[in-house]
């Protein structure tokens, strides 16, 4: 596989360099973004799940402000996407929640966290036969108790820190693309918006038939046209089942792979803005 590991986060002040989030599923390529190991962040325990915040009044995540909860991918460490929210311009005093995956995985290259668990063998013949990866008719042991586990999490975080679906987007890579995807589907919670970014279509039989029910619901849906991890032609399949629904879909392709691309923050922030302003 080619993206395997986690480029570090340089100690002290990173301002101003490029830097590479790198998973097995892919690479987030964030330019000019600085973060401060542990530096404007803080933990709590939501839900029975380790959280990172981040942003609000104080770059600790405190505040009354709307909230984006991002959901990382499979095999990428806990902390993950946290450098996204110094990259995402979103309203001021947002919040940043970022859950960490309960499952713990030996990747023998450090942290690796996911929500369920895959079939790496398979993943591995996939690529090694250079066959596309189709998990539209999949539903994974073990994608209910992820989504409960995130049900858990708002339930509390509603709780303790007056965090309201009404003023949350929701979102996630990859894996955690999927996850989002599903908590929107199953759930009747009322989400400002939701961000896919370079997720995939999963659960057809049962996704599909659950998204008139989610008519107007923003979303916002990132892919690049080269990804080799999960292909663009199901992304697409994802968007138009959505968009017949109802769904208002912003669509993102970018000529990259299985990555979080520049254009996909612009366009993100843009999308919070919108999202968490009405």
């Amino acid at each position: 596989m080619s993206h395997v590991g986690r480029s570090p986060v340089w100690p002290g002040d990173s301002r101003g360099v490029r830097m590479e989030i790198r998973t097995l599923t892919g690479t987030a390529i964030i330019d000019g973004v600085g973060f401060v190991g542990g530096v404007g962040m803080r933990e709590e325990r939501l839900g029975g799940l380790r959280v990172r915040m981040a942003g609000g009044t104080d770059g600790h995540g405190d505040g009354d402000g709307p909230v984006i909860l991002l959901l990382h991918g499979w095999a990428a460490p806990g902390d993950d996407l946290v450098p996204l929210w110094e990259a995402i311009d979103a309203p001021r005093g947002t919040r940043y929640l970022f859950p960490e995956g309960p499952l713990s995985l030996n990747m023998g290259f450090g942290e690796s966290r996911a929500w369920w668990l895959i079939n790496v063998e398979q993943l591995n013949q996939d690529f090694s036969a250079d066959r596309p990866r189709n998990l539209s008719r999949e539903v994974p042991k073990g994608l209910t108790e992820a989504r409960q586990s995130i049900l858990a999490l708002l339930a509390e975080a509603e709780e303790r820190l007056g965090v309201v679906p009404e003023h949350t987007v929701l979102g996630g890579f990859s894996q955690g693309a999927m996850l989002s995807c599903d908590v929107a589907l199953r759930t009747d919670l009322p989400f400002a918006g939701i961000a896919l970014l370079s997720g995939t279509l999963l659960a057809r039989d049962e996704w599909v038939p659950l998204m008139p029910k989610r008519k107007g619901l923003r979303v916002l849906q990132s892919h690049g046209r080269m990804d080799q991890v999960l292909p663009v032609f199901l992304a697409e399949q994802l968007r138009d089942f959505l968009s017949e629904a109802g769904v208002a879909v912003e669509w993102v392709g970018f000529p990259g792979g299985h990555e979080i691309a520049e254009v996909v923050l612009e366009r993100l922030g843009a999308f919070s803005r919108q999202a968490l302003s009405t």
